[in-house]
């Protein structure tokens, strides 16, 4: 198990209007800079087990809280979370280490912000690692307008963003139930319950399945929302119309190599068409749930080092 007390201090970086609080591991490899995007409701403690393994291959590893998150600047402003912002600062954490690109990794929605990043900003990244979240085709429709249709309004995605506010009250108020819920692997199946399902998890008295973290590893999550509340990381979702009409004039194919990492028990869909978007792509399918790094750290840190490597020596 991990010793939360292992986990680097973090500094304070002024980037793009915004303060990020980063940690970092192998600062002595400067040159060869890797870029840890978490999704939600993450935290830059979700990469704790790639840090030192990408540090000890020769990286400078380099990981933010993103805006909305732990004590990194949280916006009032709903827009001040687009992903012209979320690239924006990524960017700009770039200029501040001097750094022309870096190979960027996300997980989740940190993966949705680094498919975009690599649209808007194709020049900054050399390589792309994203776990969970294929690349998301842009099609007629906005995606929520999209997934209303498809999923109703219940759909959790949906829910954000058509009633405002309510999810990131009940997740304030069921903090620690609801991360504890939330993060358990080997869920057994179960079927559909009416209502809002993130909501239900919330106040759930019993979680399902078998925990992912140990209670001193998820007292980091619980404690960093506690603190910083769930409205601005929510608000990441409260921009995917907007970001689709912004990502609408970038070319949507990615040229650059990249590593396509899926749990086979995620929840999240596959892509059928990856490659028709990412053409050199790899693609490695592991035997978890959504929370790969997590659960399966040590086949996480193989499958990248070693896809690396390869790509460092052609």
């Amino acid at each position: 198990m991990f010793n939360p007390t292992d986990f680097p201090k973090p500094t304070l970086i002024s980037v793009n209007g915004v303060e990020l609080e980063v940690f970092e591991a192998g600062r002595e490899n400067a040159g060869k800079p890797i870029v840890l995007c978490h999704g939600w409701p993450e935290h830059a403690y979700s990469w704790r087990h790639q840090m030192d393994a990408l540090a000890a291959a020769g990286y400078h590893v380099i990981v933010p809280n993103q805006r909305g998150y732990g004590n990194s600047s949280r916006p009032t402003e709903v827009t001040d979370y687009d992903i012209e912002h979320l690239s924006g600062d990524l960017i700009a954490l770039l200029d501040h280490y001097g750094y022309e690109d870096a190979t960027f990794v996300g997980h989740d929605w940190g993966a949705f912000v680094v498919w975009g990043l690599t649209l808007l900003h194709p020049n900054r990244v050399n390589k792309v690692v994203n776990l969970s979240l294929p690349y998301q085709e842009r099609g007629e429709k906005p995606w929520i307008e999209f997934m209303e249709e498809i999923l109703g309004g219940d759909f959790y995605f949906v829910h954000f963003n058509r009633q405002p506010g309510v999810a990131d009250a009940v997740f304030e108020d069921n903090t620690y139930r609801f991360l504890r819920n939330l993060y358990r692997k080997n869920e057994p199946l179960r079927a559909p319950e009416p209502g809002m399902a993130l909501i239900n998890l919330a106040r759930a008295e019993t979680p399902l399945g078998e925990p992912v973290m140990s209670e001193s590893e998820l007292a980091v999550y619980v404690s960093a929302f506690e603190t910083s509340g769930f409205t601005g990381s929510i608000n990441w979702y409260r921009n995917l119309d907007r970001n689709w009409r912004l990502l609408a004039q970038a070319n949507p194919i990615i040229q650059q190599p990249t590593l396509m990492i899926y749990g086979d028990r995620d929840m999240v869909a596959k892509s059928e068409n990856l490659t028709k978007f990412v053409p050199n792509v790899e693609v490695v399918n592991l035997d978890c749930g959504h929370w790969i790094q997590e659960e399966k750290p040590q086949e996480t840190n193989q499958t990248i080092l070693r896809w690396l490597e390869q790509k460092d020596a052609t």
